[in-house]
């Protein structure tokens, strides 16, 4: 009887199979057209040599970005755009987005289920401020305190990551990413302790040439800095901070005036210290013309790099730096408070500048005969303390495993390709101008030319105000960045991890919440903007 009711239902079971495929297949076209356009022959490829040619200034950004939207017959801000350059620039190896833990919108104190997606991971555009962890961090910590708990004291000469020469692990890798040899290079303390240890060599004053220059919007950490160090020596900071601002109504500094506060301080000047990316603005300083400059005045040339190291193309040596410091917490991806680094030029290596010394600075053959005989290391190991910390170390070393990949060149170039797309979306949406909100709702402070900029677009609300309640409502979308009081967002697309997808959400996001500021705001702000 079974047999024979199936016999029955056959053809009623075959027209609903039928039926349910002809539906799937008409969905299919459906959603091929609603979002999803067949593969196009591009004729815009991105090779590692694109890149290249981009950080290089062979090629430039936005006609790139301009050509592949313009094949795809698309907006700039069409997510097909996005898409593209996603699909052709993630298959590089300038794109480890894999080695990293991406948080989740969950996982965000400020998201908000009512405006974002809770499951989808976060838009990380913070690396300026901290980087996001590498996977191998984890792995390579845990077989630290795992060889503490087996080998106790005997881990400092044991194994393949012997304690006491582990910071030899970095100091090559932390060099390529730096442009400099290896031993021009020492990894340890901290950003400020080493920039201290720097001007403790370099800054010597004697009768007229005791002036610090620098940046009048310096970062606080450098200011104390400076004028800890002219205290030190007894003088009176007023006397021999000279603080260079921009001009009038614009927010970055222009070369020029650099070069003529130098020559104009001529010889009072001992040294100058700058952020090589200024922290806040995003202002890429012409390194190796403003250094010459200096050298030309007879004076010293030292520079911040916690804002270009990980994100810059930097070539220490070859520019002629005299000294430089960073962190490794930003775009190193070391984690918080993360070890230091410190670069000392290789002339004068050996020239009996004053150091402050310690045991780790003396040669590693003789370090532990605790012999009261000065032997210093050569290089930039002499002005190393004490022993670094392991646990610091090895979190650097799985970033600098993942920036060994590829190369400085490749992530600028694929940098300005992201960073370019950012500014692009946000004049394709009105939301940025140059000069002042305008008919545009944000300023834009960061230099619209790609080779005077990092990865970071620094974006001025009109009051802090506003800045603070733009913050508070892309945190809720599960967009990360970060506020510098007392006007700006900064956003950081970082090119290891970040994607154009990202980008295209958080212009998105930002749009919303302008929007919804506006809605918000009362008749009279809104008549008035």
């Amino acid at each position: 009887p079974r047999r024979r009711m199936f016999g029955r239902l056959a053809p009623v079971i075959l027209l609903a199979r039928v039926s349910v495929a002809a539906r799937l297949q008409r969905q299919g076209a459906e959603i091929l057209t609603a979002g999803h356009t067949p593969t196009v022959a591009m004729a815009t490829k991105f090779t590692d040599a694109t890149l290249q040619q981009l950080a290089s200034g062979e090629l430039a950004a936005l006609p790139l970005l301009q050509s592949v939207a313009k094949e795809l017959d698309a907006a700039i801000d069409d997510p097909k755009v996005a898409a593209e350059l996603d699909k052709q620039l993630g298959a590089l190896r300038s794109f480890q987005r894999a080695e990293f833990h991406m948080p989740k919108k969950r996982t965000i104190p400020q998201a908000d289920a009512a405006v974002a997606n809770l499951d989808d991971e976060s838009v990380y555009f913070v690396g300026n401020s901290l980087g996001l962890p590498p996977k191998k961090v984890r792995e390579y910590v845990n077989e630290e305190l795992d060889r503490w708990a087996d080998l106790g004291v005997n881990g400092h000469f044991t194994g393949k990551k012997a304690w006491m020469p582990i910071d030899e692990l970095v100091t090559g890798g932390s060099a390529d990413v730096v442009g400099a040899l290896p031993s021009e290079v020492a990894i340890m303390n901290s950003l400020t302790v080493n920039l201290h240890l720097l001007f403790i060599s370099f800054y010597r004053p004697s009768g007229r040439r005791n002036k610090i220059l620098y940046e009048a919007n310096c970062f606080g950490s450098d200011f104390f800095a400076f004028e800890s160090q002219a205290r030190l020596h007894g003088l009176n900071p007023s006397d021999v901070l000279v603080p260079l601002s921009t001009r009038e109504g614009e927010e970055t500094l222009r070369t020029e005036d650099i070069i003529k506060a130098i020559e104009a301080a001529g010889d009072t000047l001992a040294v100058l210290c700058f952020g090589t990316v200024q922290y806040y603005s995003g202002q890429f300083f012409d390194v190796p013309t403003i250094t010459a400059a200096v050298h030309r005045a007879g004076a010293i040339a030292l520079w911040d790099c916690a804002h270009a190291v990980g994100n810059l193309d930097l070539r220490l040596h070859e520019w002629g730096v005299d000294g430089a410091c960073w962190c490794t917490y930003k775009y190193l991806n070391a984690g918080a408070g993360g070890i230091g680094g410190f670069f000392v030029h290789e002339r004068h290596h050996g020239k009996g500048l004053p150091v402050l010394a310690g045991w780790w600075g003396q040669k590693k053959a003789t370090r532990f005969d605790m012999a009261h005989n000065i032997s210093m290391e050569d290089g930039a190991s002499a002005w190393r303390l004490s022993n670094p910390p392991v646990l610091q170390t090895v979190s650097l070393q799985a970033s600098l495993d993942i920036f060994g990949r590829t190369t400085m060149k490749e992530l600028r170039g694929r940098s300005m390709l992201l960073t370019g797309y950012l500014e692009a979306l946000l004049r394709q949406r009105g939301l940025i101008s140059d000069k002042g909100a305008g008919a545009a709702r944000l300023q834009l402070i960061t230099p619209t030319d790609p080779k005077a900029r990092g990865c970071q677009l620094s974006l001025r609300f009109a009051t802090t105000e506003a800045m603070l309640a733009a913050y508070a409502g892309l945190g809720r979308r599960g967009i990360v960045v970060d506020d510098r009081k007392p006007f700006v967002i900064r956003a950081a697309p970082a090119p290891l991890y970040n994607t154009f997808r990202d980008v295209q959400l958080f212009v998105q996001g930002l749009a919303d919440v302008l929007d919804e500021m506006d809605t918000q705001a009362p008749p009279a702000k809104r008549a008035k903007a």
